[in-house]
Formats: C-alpha cells, structure tokens, sequence
C-alpha cells in the first residue's frame, strides 16, 4: 500500500509539474524513485564492468589504446559513491547516477561540466605518450597546446586579444600540467567545445567518446563513455557528465526509459531529458 501511495504522488509531481521549464527538472527528479530493472553490478570497478547489457545486445568494439576504450575501462569509486561537490560536501540530489568516476575534483571549483570532459580527454592524451596533442580552443578561438605552456608560454590577455610570450620556465611536471588545465578551464567552456570540435550530423554515426553539447553561458555537455548494438544495427549509450557547481563526474541513469536505464538510445528530437537538466537543442560533437 505505501508503494502504491508512493507511485500516486509521484504522478501527481509529474503531472502538475511537467508542463513548464522548471517542471521538466523537477520531473526527472520524480523519476528517479520509479523502480526499473537493474542492470547494475555492483562489484563492477569500471564504467564497463558496472553496467549490464541488455538481452541480445553486444558492446561495439575499438582498438586497444583508444580514447574509447580509456573510457570504458575507467576506473570507478565502490558502488554506492555519492557526487560530491569541489567544496567536499555532497550535492544536494544523489539519486540521479548510477556511478562515480574515479577522477579527483579540485577545491578551486573551475572543473565544471566542459572541463571535466576536457579533462578526461586530457589525462587519456597524457597516459597514452600523445602529450604534443594537448591543445583547446579559448571561448576566444585562439589555440592553446600544453606543448608551449610547458616550454614557459602564457597568454597575455585584453578583452578577446589574445597573445602568447614566455615568461615562466620550462616545466614538464604534471603539477604544472594541472596548472595548465586550470587555465584552460578559464577560458574555455561549452561554447568553445562546440566551436571546435568535430559535429557528428548523423545520429547513426554517434560512437563513444562523442559528446552531446548545449553551447552557451551557461550551457551543458554530456558524454557518451560506453556504447551497444543490437544484431539491428541499433545503438544505446552511457551517459556521463561533470556538472555545475564543479563536481564528481558520474554516469547518469535514463530518467526517461525506466526500463533500459541507465541505457538511453540517442535522442529523438530537439528537448532531451537528463537527471537535472534538459536540453531544449543539442549538438552532436568529436575530439579530434
């Protein structure tokens, strides 16, 4: 009977609730309390291990050494993780993921949504030996490469003028390379993620590793950090976000699908749904 009781309120929420903007948030957290089918492991340590295929779907296959396998092979905290915020405490919903990458959050609260992905794109280049790739764009336009900000390169900046002069000592350390990422979350965001990267037109050519971006001040970025395919040629992916107030990246459950969650199948249309937020237009972008 409580269950029952339970299921009625939360319609209730949805229905009254679900026909404006601020609803639409409100709504996905609602959802989070429908029962849905696990396919959770809990003693799974990575983003692959943790999650269970659905029947007749298989993972879809990348090289080893590739960002895509990085991904998916990335290490999570012990199941049950809460998100926590850059000041130390947790946020204030936790029911919206259903596991937390094993990726540090600075107490300076730069690492938000576009720079956790940056960041992860990052560490991959620097474990894989490709470290001369480590390069984005400022919101500016203007390219900024680990390369040269490890030879003591650092830019001078007026307005949306930007140059580059050495004026600090090479520095190879990976102390300095987080110093490196600091600046780049600075100055880069969404919108220049958007700008930059590679746009993937076609659903069907989605893949792992490619991300779904709402350009903006603010906007928001999600990633695609493990994907399946059916003998149909139909695809699902896990979704992971970083967020703001910078926070633990988590891989998010499908609010959408109770019965698939946390797979999602690329989403039809313009409005998207996620644990918090909702995109009203989203791109389809690819690190290079």
């Amino acid at each position: 009977m409580r269950k029952l009781l339970l299921l009625l309120v939360i319609g209730l929420v949805i229905f009254l609730l679900s026909r404006t903007q601020k609803g639409q948030v409100v709504t996905q957290v609602a959802k989070s309390y429908v029962v849905s089918p696990n396919y959770i492991d809990e003693q799974g340590n990575t983003v692959a291990s943790r999650i269970k295929l659905p029947e007749n779907y298989s993972r879809v296959p990348y090289p080893v050494g590739s960002f895509q396998q990085y991904l998916r092979s990335f290490e999570l905290l012990p199941a049950g993780a809460e998100v926590i915020n850059y000041t130390g405490k947790p946020f204030v919903y936790q029911r919206g993921h259903v596991g937390v990458l094993n990726l540090s959050v600075p107490d300076n609260g730069l690492q938000q949504c576009a720079d956790a992905l940056i960041r992860l794109r990052a560490e991959y280049l620097w474990q894989a030996g490709r470290k001369d790739e480590i390069g984005f764009n400022f919101t500016s336009g203007d390219y900024c490469s680990w390369k040269y900000y490890a030879q003591g390169y650092r830019p001078v900046i007026n307005g949306n003028d930007v140059r580059f002069e050495k004026s600090a000592s090479v520095d190879h350390s990976k102390a300095n390379f987080y110093r490196y990422l600091n600046l780049i979350f600075t100055y880069s965001g969404t919108q220049s993620l958007h700008d930059e990267l590679i746009h993937i037109n076609d659903p069907n050519e989605m893949q792992l590793g490619d991300m779904l971006v709402y350009p903006g001040f603010p906007g928001h970025i999600i990633m695609a950090v493990d994907e399946i395919s059916n003998a149909n040629g139909e695809k699902l992916f896990i979704f992971a976000q970083g967020n703001t107030p910078a926070q633990s990246v988590h891989m998010l459950k499908n609010l959408n699908d109770s019965k698939r969650s946390p797979w999602y199948e690329y989403p039809k249309g313009d409005s998207f749904g996620i644990p918090t937020y909702t995109f009203t237009e989203f791109k389809c972008i690819r690190f290079k």
